[in-house]
């Protein structure tokens, strides 16, 4: 004797919904939605960058090719004058300046999106509104990270050369990473606050000034005594002295905490203006 049981497709509507799995949706706020969306978001930025040549020739290209005018210009007379293959400073100059070209290209994007209306309607969806902000940052440091790591290989035929210890050039390319997260949320804040031009003027003001007074472009001691104090604890030499004891030697203790120090000084100054006019944005856009 066979006992047979009701067709699922003769049961009343009731009846069959009771039958499916109960799927209870996560509320937006939860840590899982604002991971989830974070990666989403830092993907489609991804895509939008990897699509855009301006912002390949400005994160990519230009360091590299900055990097090899630099060696062929200047290489030779810095390594003579300091005593230490000039590569080396400037290729960690390089990261860190391709980490800060980047982030303003970012933050210029973050406009485009703001005045076509993008920012409002993704504002207005049922998304984790932190992610919005997140998203931007994590995109930031997977960039850096792939800029870093093309402009060190770049640097390898011209003379530099990686420690053999693995954990230690996990470091030395995460000094750019760390570096260029705090610069990155400093560029989101300020670019909520001002028109694309007034950004990228004071932003490139900021630049010249970092570029031009650290100890990647020159030895710290070519510098007046007066101004060696600041040149040696500017952000852009402290990593750079960091990433020079990572890969030649030297202390690194030292200058990787003041890194650290910077960084978490730029995120505890420029967090709260960056959530506040990020939220502003969307909603005005």
């Amino acid at each position: 004797m066979t006992t047979t049981t009701p067709d699922q497709h003769t049961l009343p509507v009731d009846e069959t919904a009771a039958l499916l799995p109960v799927v209870h949706a996560k509320p937006e706020g939860s840590v899982s939605m604002w991971a989830t969306h974070s990666v989403l978001q830092c993907k489609r930025l991804l895509m939008v960058w990897l699509r855009d040549p301006a912002t390949t020739i400005q994160t990519i290209v230009y360091p590299a090719v900055t990097l090899l005018m630099f060696r062929i210009v200047l290489g030779d007379y810095i390594t003579a004058y300091g005593g230490m293959p000039a590569i080396y400073g400037q290729a960690a100059l390089l990261t860190l300046v391709a980490a800060m070209t980047g982030a303003v290209v970012s933050a210029l994007g973050f406009k485009r999106e703001k005045a076509a209306g993008l920012l409002s309607r993704f504002y207005t969806m049922p998304l984790n509104k932190a992610s919005l902000l997140t998203g931007r940052l994590l995109a930031e440091a997977v960039r850096i990270l792939i800029t870093t790591v093309i402009v060190l290989l770049v640097a390898v035929p011209l003379g530099f050369l990686f420690m053999e210890d693995p954990l230690t050039n996990i470091a030395l390319v995460s000094v750019p990473v760390l570096f260029g997260l705090g610069f990155a949320v400093m560029v989101t804040a300020l670019a909520t606050v001002t028109e694309g031009v007034m950004l990228i003027s004071l932003i490139s003001i900021v630049n010249t000034l970092l570029m031009f007074f650290n100890t990647g472009f020159v030895p710290i001691f070519a510098y007046p005594t007066w101004l060696q104090t600041i040149v040696e604890n500017q952000p852009m030499s402290c990593a750079i002295n960091a990433m020079i004891g990572l890969s030649y030697g030297g202390p690194v203790a030292e200058p990787l905490l003041k890194t650290l120090a910077w960084t978490i000084g730029m995120i505890a100054v420029f967090a709260y203006p960056a959530i506040v006019g990020y939220k502003r944005a969307a909603q005005s856009s």
